[in-house]
């Protein structure tokens, strides 16, 4: 085995399984984690791979990122935000992530998980405060509302969601890292469920990208009577976050005659595409 770093060890592993020096575009990056990687969207395309690219070269790839399974990335897509991963190499999807602490399980095919939120999901198992109850309106596999119960002292996370196979990854991450009794979920349009909740929430997560702004009636369905902090997520360009953020605490003061906004923060969380960024809106409506 080299004992140069990642790269090198993949690079040696598909040469010996060629019997040749490899072409040119083998990833340089790629997710690790338990014993599966994840190579980003295009690696060995193109004209120099055609005829090499079969089962075999998986199994020289995965071998040489020391790993068993091996994936790919896709587009995110759907109105259930389902992950554009695609198997190369086994059959089992089902993964187990280890982050902060938190025990994520899901399946990869068919659920989306973004390491580049990592800063995020840390952060929001600071915020709250003890006894808080918080309502997660697109709350996914639990990626922020499993810190939240893990970490913070918050009474109760109300999760709403409407992919089955997110609610099933997210049953069994809440008793896996035993918090299920302090978390409720409802399943369908959180539009819809935010009726049946009541105004019960100290604090609202808002967490779908491209926007949630669709979802902002729901946020202050459930807000506390005396109000409360909101989480939004979206897409602002780097020079106008407080723009964004002033005409999103606008439209969410429509939603409740005579209240007002103070918005507490706008914190970056990664690049989404050129000129865009993915920020939150900490926003404290009284």
């Amino acid at each position: 085995m080299s004992r140069g770093g990642p790269h090198e060890r993949l690079r040696e592993s598909i040469a010996s399984f060629l019997g040749y020096e490899p072409p040119s575009g083998i990833p340089r990056k790629w997710e690790r984690f338990s014993n599966i990687a994840i190579l980003p969207s295009g690696s060995f395309e193109g004209g120099e791979w055609e005829g090499v690219v079969d089962r075999g070269l998986w199994k020289a790839v995965a071998s040489g990122l020391e790993v068993d399974r091996l994936g790919i990335m896709g587009e995110v897509s759907g109105s259930t935000r389902d992950s554009g991963v695609r198997m190369l190499l086994g059959n089992d999807d089902w993964v187990v992530r280890k982050e902060n602490g938190v025990q994520y399980g899901y399946n990869i095919t068919e659920c989306m998980f973004s390491a580049g939120n990592v800063n995020e999901r840390r952060r929001m198992g600071d915020v709250p405060h003890e006894g808080e109850v918080i309502v997660d309106l697109f709350s996914g596999i639990g990626y922020y509302s499993l810190p939240i119960l893990l970490h913070s002292g918050a009474s109760h996370v109300h999760c709403c969601e409407w992919n089955e196979v997110a609610i099933d990854s997210l049953k069994w991450s809440l008793e896996r890292n035993g918090v299920t009794s302090r978390c409720t979920i409802h399943p369908g349009d959180n539009r819809e469920t935010c009726k049946s909740i009541g105004k019960v929430a100290d604090r609202v997560i808002m967490g779908l990208l491209p926007s949630s702004e669709e979802s902002l009636g729901a946020a202050m369905e459930v807000l506390s009577e005396s109000g409360g902090v909101i989480h939004v997520h979206g897409l602002a360009k780097p020079s106008r976050y407080m723009e964004w953020g002033e005409g999103v605490a606008t439209k969410l003061c429509g939603y409740r005659p005579g209240s007002r906004a103070e918005i507490l923060g706008i914190n970056r969380v990664k690049s989404y595409a050129p000129r865009w960024d993915h920020v939150v809106l900490d926003v404290n409506i009284l």
